[in-house]
């Protein structure tokens, strides 16, 4: 199964339409954690053939960097499915997003049509069915025996499934939203949260993904490229937080402390747990470009 990296930046992931060549041409150059190549919701049936030979020959060209690379691809019930697998599976793509998963029933279809695969494709998983939020644990348990190792929030889908009428703060989906975030670390997958579909209006994005990072997704889905800064800002730890976890680190390595379970630092009682915090916390931000690569790191510009 492919090796899951929960410390790899995960914090903005950008759909781009595959039957619009213009978009295409961005994909290598914008600063998204991930590109998610959209055969699915964003092109039009008659578009899905042209879609896919697109997206394939984007990625046989690579030049993404670090970025991972998916691609969100049809039903296995609809017409383009198995084909959209075929051709993804041999892509040299990071991984293969699937729509409209139920159940593990569904994860288990896709994996074995993915069998043929490299080992390395890992099976992304869209949660965005009344049925999918009421199975979270039973398909978050399929990662260990699976590709399963990413969940990404539908919450159109789900709301029109519900026939429910979100608010701004979105307070119909919190407990969706907490238990998604809840199985997914129980059973060590990334989640990100929904596309915010205020792209016009940077604020009100912002104060979204502020709240997507408050309950704790690795990151958002995103369906524009003026989204990806502030998203990118709003999923990193802020330079008061890795100063802290610093504080933290430095504290327990004290020879007065290494024999502590809990200290104090900064007028602030602190447990072992927290300088595991802190520890996962600077290597995620090491990773995302905020800290220097030194043993014992700077700050650096969050510009």
């Amino acid at each position: 199964m492919p090796a899951l990296s929960l410390d790899r930046p995960r914090r903005s992931a950008l759909y781009m339409p595959a039957s619009n060549p213009k978009a295409l041409a961005k994909a290598r150059s914008l600063p998204a954690d991930i590109i998610i190549l959209d055969l699915e919701d964003a092109v039009a049936p008659d578009k899905k053939d042209e879609a896919r030979d697109a997206a394939m020959a984007l990625l046989y060209s690579g030049g993404f960097g670090d970025r991972e690379v998916a691609v969100r691809v049809n039903g296995l019930d609809t017409p383009w499915g198995a084909a959209d697998l075929e051709a993804v599976a041999l892509s040299g793509a990071d991984a293969v997003l699937v729509p409209k998963v139920n159940g593990p029933q569904d994860v288990l279809r896709y994996h074995e049509a993915l069998s043929h695969a490299p080992g390395d494709l890992q099976l992304w998983a869209m949660i965005e069915t009344c049925a999918s939020v009421l199975h979270l644990d039973a398909i978050g348990a399929l990662s260990k025996s699976t590709r399963l190792a990413l969940w990404v929030l539908g919450l159109n889908d789900l709301a029109k499934e519900m026939r429910a009428k979100p608010d701004a703060s979105r307070s119909i989906f919190h407990p969706f939203m907490a238990m998604a975030v809840a199985a997914a670390r129980a059973h060590h997958i990334s989640v990100l949260d929904a596309v915010c579909n205020e792209f016009r209006h940077i604020d009100a994005f912002t104060t979204e993904a502020m709240q997507g990072a408050a309950f704790g997704f690795d990151g958002k889905s995103l369906i524009h490229p003026d989204q990806i800064a502030p998203c990118n800002a709003a999923f990193s730890p802020s330079a008061e937080e890795l100063a802290q976890a610093q504080a933290i680190i430095e504290a327990f390595a004290l020879p007065e402390n290494q024999d502590k379970g809990v200290i104090q630092v900064g007028g602030q009682m602190v447990e072992l747990l927290h300088q595991t915090q802190a520890q996962a916390l600077l290597k995620r931000a090491k990773r995302m470009g905020l800290l220097s690569g030194s043993d014992e790191p700077s700050l650096m510009s969050f510009s």
